[in-house]
């Protein structure tokens, strides 16, 4: 396992994020291979880091709505 420097990373809020304090994911887009994402609200915890391909399935499965309960 190597190690990510997510001082360099640029984040941004997921649009599914809503504005009342809950759901609040950030993704960085700032690594080539890996999208780091964490909570915004806690922005100096931990972070999670998916491999390219595995995010981008999840996110198109989330849109298809192949997630839903």
């Amino acid at each position: 396992m190597r190690s990510i420097d997510l001082n360099i990373a640029a984040w941004r809020k997921s649009s599914y994020s809503n504005s009342d304090g809950g759901q609040c994911v950030e993704v960085s887009d700032s690594f080539s291979d890996v999208v780091p994402v964490r909570d915004s609200k806690n922005p100096s915890g931990p972070a999670l880091a998916f491999a390219v391909g595995g995010w981008s399935s999840f996110v198109s499965a989330v849109r298809d709505g192949e997630l839903n309960a």
